[in-house]
């Protein structure tokens, strides 16, 4: 799958008014069409977007304030979409964390262009520092605050670190999908994962008098 069609499926990013939504998605298309012709993050400058969308610049600067913002959303757009928590229980709301990064990883082994554009982000300060705010720290933030929900509902013991909790969790599909990238991602991963870990954590009961 290529990143454009990545982009069709998703919809383009959810900004502006619904009758921007033909300029919006002209423009992201713009940046995946040069993006897959080889041109280089460093060279897409907003005239040369503008252009090869057939927008003004006005067009997008209305909706994005610079091109380091515009790229995350097109980055956005060929990744999974964030998941719907389920709101059962910790477990199945880890498991839908999960489930997305693992869902991720597949993508990105799949687009050698999408794995490409992910190595330009991290040489790129400025548009690194942007999808970490746009992106990774509200994830973050999300699973924190699951796994803060579970501790009180009693799912979780109660002398668990939560941040060191929530890289215990996050990390072994990292390892898969980052820093192992012949390393199966087989479906029912996340499950267990999330299971492997829950039982050493959950609270132990007290014995039977």
């Amino acid at each position: 799958m290529s990143l454009a069609d990545s982009a069709a499926e998703s919809g383009g990013p959810a900004r502006g008014r619904p009758r921007s939504e033909a300029a919006e998605r002209a423009i992201v298309e713009g940046v995946m069409k040069l993006l897959e012709d080889g041109v280089p993050l460093a060279e897409l400058s907003i005239e040369r977007i503008a252009r090869t969308a057939g927008v003004g610049k006005a067009t997008i600067y209305r909706r994005w304030p610079g091109k380091e913002e515009l790229f995350v959303d097109v980055v956005r757009c060929a990744e999974p979409a964030d998941p719907e928590l389920p709101g059962t229980s910790m477990r199945d709301d880890l498991v839908a964390v999960l489930e997305q990064l693992r869902r991720r990883g597949l993508v990105s082994r799949s687009s050698v262009l999408l794995h490409n554009v992910f190595a330009q982000m991290k040489s790129s300060p400025k548009v690194w520092k942007a999808y970490h705010a746009a992106v990774v720290d509200p994830r973050r933030r999300l699973q924190l605050e699951i796994l803060r929900r579970g501790q009180a509902a009693g799912e979780l013991r109660a002398d668990v670190d939560i941040d060191l909790l929530n890289d215990c969790f996050v990390g072994p599909m990292l390892v898969r999908t980052v820093m192992r990238p012949d390393a199966e991602l087989p479906a029912g991963l996340s499950e267990q994962i999330v299971d492997t870990l829950l039982a050493g954590l959950r609270p132990v009961s007290s014995p039977s008098a």
